[in-house]
């Protein structure tokens, strides 16, 4: 993840930090743990204390990651996979990026200000219903061999999404949201004034505004509901795709972070850049149907793979120049040929080419009075 060596474990965290002589992935451990301590995630039953009854042992494990803008971020995952699959439903659902696109043209039509934030350890904010216990490991340090009871809504149990969506959800009901018929995790409610819809987009903890004062909302998510809140300002990077206004202050949509992150997973794939000496993302009548070069061996597929699935996350955030390409060479995902590598090659370059590329989001209605008027016989 952005040129960085992603560790496994506690383990493998003192390692790196000892080999590059720093204590950043010890830092970030110590940030989780202690966020962890702060929302009282966990009972402590003592040292050796038995499993209680009616209740079933799991594992946890720490995820670490390289955020866009180079923090290391560790996190604690439940081993949701150990418990009981619940018999209610355990879905969550998230706003669309097509969902995300039509707000932010109603913010843009109707004078809105647009604003996103991240609110800080979500899930911790909500309670979970399931009855699980854990043995606490190294990472837990003077916890190390207690007993522990999860109460809060712990990343990776079955439940946890749902317990936050129903959180949050009953947070913007308070503030007089209602959810979209046609997108429910966009959630509006009428302006002040009456002029028009103020919108909350919802991607699990990933929040977009579209509002008159969205200064004022933000101030009650901190006070009233004690989120921690983070990347709070002004509409610049959102779900991986940057947003700007060109000379003509038109917002502008396009993934250029996302494809320079794209190249670097690709230097490590190949060892070189892609070649940008391209024009179209593929060539002009070519059936990769009709290929017969030979079949990739197993790390080719998982390249072939890698490049497709990056494709098509994309083209959800506004490539959708690039839209016919990724379908067929999704196509062969199965059984990938050296010949369609190659063509997949070639749309990672043409992706570099032309990364300006954008959506722009005019409101404008054509002028046509410079038109003249049809003539009929």
């Amino acid at each position: 993840m952005y040129g960085f060596e992603i560790l496994k474990d506690y383990k493998d965290a003192l390692r790196l930090d000892k080999l590059h002589g720093n204590t950043k992935w010890q830092d970030a451990t110590k940030v989780e743990m202690d966020q962890l301590a702060k929302y009282k995630v966990f009972i402590d039953l003592g040292r050796g204390t038995p499993i209680p009854k009616g209740y079933q042992k799991i594992r946890v494990h720490l995820v670490y990651a390289c955020k866009h803008d180079d923090r290391h971020k560790a996190r604690l995952i439940a081993d949701g996979h150990l418990t009981d699959v619940p018999l209610d439903s355990v879905y969550s659902g998230v706003v669309s990026i097509q969902g995300l696109k039509m707000m932010i043209f109603l913010a843009e039509l109707n004078g809105l200000e647009l604003w996103a934030t991240d609110i800080g350890n979500a899930y911790l904010k909500a309670y979970t219903k399931e009855k699980v216990a854990s043995i606490a490991g190294p990472e837990f340090g003077p916890l190390q061999g207690h007993t522990l009871i999860v109460s809060r809504a712990l990343y990776g149990l079955r439940l946890s999404g749902k317990m936050w969506h129903q959180r949050f959800s009953a947070c913007l009901e308070e503030e007089g949201f209602f959810p979209c018929k046609a997108e429910p995790d966009i959630w509006m409610r009428p302006t002040t004034d009456g002029s028009s819809y103020e919108y909350v987009g919802v991607y699990v903890d990933d929040l977009a505004m579209a509002m008159k004062d969205p200064q004022a909302f933000v101030d009650k998510l901190i006070k009233v509901y004690k989120f921690k809140l983070k990347g709070t300002g002004p509409l610049e990077f959102h779900l991986g795709c940057d947003f700007y206004r060109d000379k003509h202050g038109v917002l502008c949509m396009h993934p250029k972070k996302y494809i320079d992150r794209m190249v670097d997973s690709y230097q490590r794939m190949f060892g070189q850049r892609p070649k940008t000496n391209v024009w179209s993302p593929l060539e002009k009548g070519d059936h990769p149907e009709c290929d017969t070069s030979e079949l990739l061996d197993s790390e080719g597929v998982t390249q072939y793979q890698s490049l497709v699935g990056q494709f098509q996350w994309a083209v959800s955030l506004g490539r959708l120049d690039v839209t016919t390409a990724v379908m067929t060479l999704s196509s062969f995902r199965s059984a990938p040929r050296v010949g369609h590598l190659n063509r997949a090659k070639r749309v990672c370059g043409y992706l570099v080419k032309f990364k300006e590329a954008c959506i722009r989001f005019r409101t404008g209605l054509p002028d046509y009075s410079d038109v003249p008027e049809p003539v009929f016989d």
